[in-house]
């Protein structure tokens, strides 16, 4: 079992950057694939950005690609997310969170298919 814990939320304002952090417990972190996802008040659940086991193959919305990245430190349990050039439209709770590796790599866009989700961490961009 994988417990996660994000943080790093914050208000910033448009065009400025945030660095969200998700920390595991456990010992078998690098086994799962991470994911970022977000959600919007009155919105359904949206992904962000996925990541491999070793961090060799990531992959982003189109949303967000040109302004976010994703990353991990396998040696300190943790997943990132490099959020630049923030947009209003950003605003939400993002939550991190854990599954096997996919099949493939659709896998890595569905929520549902996440065993392990974080408590969140609130994201607010002011123009």
């Amino acid at each position: 079992q994988v417990q996660l814990v994000e943080s790093g939320g914050g208000l910033v304002q448009a065009g400025g950057s945030l660095r969200l952090s998700c920390a595991a417990s456990g010992r078998t972190f690098s086994s799962y694939a991470m994911g970022w996802f977000c959600q919007a008040p009155g919105k359904e659940r949206e992904f962000v950005a996925g990541i491999s086991l070793g961090g060799s193959i990531t992959h982003l919305a189109d949303s967000v690609k040109g302004r976010f990245t994703i990353s991990r430190d396998n040696a300190k349990n943790t997943v990132y997310l490099h959020m630049n050039s923030l947009k209003p439209e950003d605003t939400a709770v993002y939550y991190c969170a854990a599954r096997t590796p996919p099949p493939y790599s659709s896998g890595y866009y569905t929520g549902s298919q996440y065993a392990y989700w974080g408590q969140g961490t609130q994201v607010t961009v002011s123009s």
